[in-house]
């Protein structure tokens, strides 16, 4: 999988220069983007600001971290009953 240019605040500020009013077109020959592209991410942050993007992310760090911590707990929980298991 290739890089990502443009990081999801980038994206936001080119959805906002179109809803200026700048034409499509113009702004996709600007950024190197396919029109697909545009309503793409048109589609995917229809009204969202930047401070939502980095709230969303602290969400999934977040949440990897939780289900880290809840694999590591059932780990220790399924030893632990093994162990109990062979004692009796």
């Amino acid at each position: 999988m290739r890089p990502q240019k443009f990081n999801d605040t980038k994206i936001i500020k080119i959805l906002k220069e179109a809803e200026a009013g700048l034409a499509i077109n113009d702004l996709c020959r600007k950024y190197g983007i396919g029109r697909t592209t545009y309503y793409h991410w048109k589609n995917r942050y229809t009204d969202m600001e930047v401070s939502d993007i980095k709230r969303l992310k602290e969400l999934k760090a977040e949440n990897e971290r939780l289900k880290k911590m809840f694999t590591e707990m059932a780990l220790e929980n399924h030893a632990l009953k093994d162990l109990i298991e062979k004692k009796l």
